[in-house]
C-alpha cells in the first residue's frame, strides 16, 4: 500500500518542497511532483531553477520527451510513475492526487497558512477514508 507522508509547519510549502525534491534527488530516487494548479506549478518550476545557488535539481514537465531520462518531473495532469521503481509523488495541489495509488509515497507539504492547513485537513480525511494510515511529520520541530 501506498505510503502517505504529511510534513506540517513549513514556513513556505513551495520552498520545502524544493527541499524534498533536492532530497529525493540525491537519494537517487524518482520524482513526480503534481498540482492541477498551472500557476503553482509554474512557480515551482522556477523556484526550482534559483532556491539554491550551489546545487541542481534536474527537472522537466512530465509531457517532455527528456522525462523518462529526467529523476523529477511535474505535472498538472494526472500523475504516472511511467513504470519507475520506487517513484515518489510530491503533491502540491490543494487536493489528494488523482491515480496516487500509482506510486510506493506519497509527500504532502503544508504550510502554516489556514487555508494550506485546511486543505491538508482534507486530504487527510479523504486518505484515512481510502484506508490509508498517513504520517504526520513536524518541519517546525514543535512537540507533538
Amino acid at each position: 500500500m501506498t505510503r502517505i507522508d504529511f510534513a506540517f509547519g513549513a514556513p513556505d510549502r513551495l520552498r520545502a518542497a524544493c527541499h524534498a525534491a533536492r532530497k529525493r534527488y540525491q537519494a537517487g530516487q524518482q520524482l513526480v511532483v503534481y498540482c492541477s494548479d498551472s500557476v503553482r506549478l509554474a512557480a515551482f518550476d522556477r523556484m526550482l531553477w534559483a532556491f539554491d545557488d550551489i546545487s541542481f535539481v534536474p527537472h522537466v514537465l512530465a509531457t517532455d520527451p527528456l522525462a523518462a531520462d529526467t529523476p523529477v518531473t511535474l505535472t498538472a495532469a494526472t500523475p504516472s510513475p511511467a513504470g519507475r521503481d520506487e517513484c515518489w509523488l510530491l503533491n502540491l495541489d490543494d487536493a489528494c492526487p488523482p491515480g496516487y495509488d500509482a506510486f510506493m509515497r506519497v509527500l504532502e507539504i503544508v504550510s502554516d497558512d489556514p487555508a494550506d492547513r485546511q486543505a491538508a485537513r482534507q486530504r487527510w480525511r479523504a486518505y484515512v477514508a481510502a484506508g490509508h494510515t498517513p504520517h504526520s511529520h513536524d518541519l517546525a520541530g514543535r512537540a507533538s
